[in-house]
């Protein structure tokens, strides 16, 4: 039995949670898999997976090995990367992730400009407001606005944005502007649940921590609606300062309640952790601490 081949297998199994799409993904029959599955759980006297005719599932043993044996697939991986391509032109399929609003209006801009200057690389955009897992999704570098808690991801600080409450100036003419959070209660609040999920508005108030919990008029899990509403006069709301710099700029939205806006959230560029970086992540990352700026403070 080929140790890594069946390593190989074990982890594509649980990844995919069933023998037949692992051979898929591999290029190999089911019988195939399940024989180098079956083998490595011999060769280590103990069982892996748990399965039943539906399902495929992780024991004890089986989730503590899934973590060593990515690791070690993934070193070898990237050492023999570096041995033939250390130094040379990024090539192969390059997955980026981001969130919806910030992929589009940010990162596919760069995404573009890399793709010109590395014409060997295939790129492919994904935009979610859920967090991706990298290693499970098979993405190669992702986008994340807020403090990072994953030890095993290597991240680059690349930006930080504020969070903002924003109304056209057309509704703050019919409604005093809030001097304080409390005064949201008399407002027309639209809530965007793509920036925190409950109707619940955090702000520093005496150098404290609120939480505010909220009524919204209009809930949408769409920046884009929501923002919308508000520069048609709909109600204040809570966006993240890059969302809507330039409807600022513009005079289509106002700030308001400034002094109480939390820290600015960290913007970080994240991809697994590993000693041997690939050309084609190294290069996408090099690209964007050249070229773009992407602190959004000040308004």
């Amino acid at each position: 039995m080929d140790r890594l081949e069946a390593m190989a297998a074990f982890v594509a199994v649980a990844d995919l949670r069933g023998f037949a799409p692992a051979a898929r993904k591999l290029g190999l029959s089911p019988s195939a898999v399940t024989r180098l599955v079956a083998g490595l759980e011999e060769r280590l006297t103990t069982r892996l997976l748990q399965r039943t005719t539906r399902s495929v599932s992780l024991t004890d043993a089986g989730a503590r090995y899934l973590e060593r044996a990515r690791r070690i697939l993934h070193d070898l991986d990237e050492a023999e990367a570096a041995a033939q391509a250390e130094h040379s032109e990024p090539t192969g399929r390059l997955v980026v992730a981001a969130s919806n609003l910030f992929g589009r209006l940010a990162v596919a801009p760069v995404l573009s400009d890399y793709l010109a200057r590395h014409p060997g690389v295939i790129a492919e955009l994904t935009l979610s407001d859920r967090i991706v897992n990298l290693v499970e999704d098979g993405i190669d570098v992702a986008v994340r606005i807020s403090e990072l808690s994953d030890s095993s991801l290597h991240a680059r600080r690349v930006g930080a944005t504020r969070r903002v409450v924003v109304a056209a100036p057309s509704y703050l003419a019919r409604r005093p502007p809030p001097r304080t959070p409390d005064e949201l209660a008399e407002h027309a609040v639209v809530q965007f649940t793509g920036l925190h999920p409950a109707p619940e508005w955090r702000f520093v108030v005496g150098g404290r921590p609120l939480a505010l919990t909220l009524h919204p008029v209009l809930a949408t899990n769409s920046a884009d609606a929501a923002i919308g509403h508000a520069e048609r006069g709909g109600g204040l709301t809570m966006a993240l300062a890059y969302q809507v710099a330039d409807a600022v700029r513009a005079g289509r939205l106002a700030v308001v309640l400034a002094e109480f806006e939390p820290p600015p959230q960290p913007i970080y560029l994240v991809y697994p952790s590993a000693r041997l970086v690939p050309a084609k992540v190294r290069a996408f990352v090099d690209l964007v601490l050249e070229t773009c700026d992407w602190n959004f403070v000040a308004l």
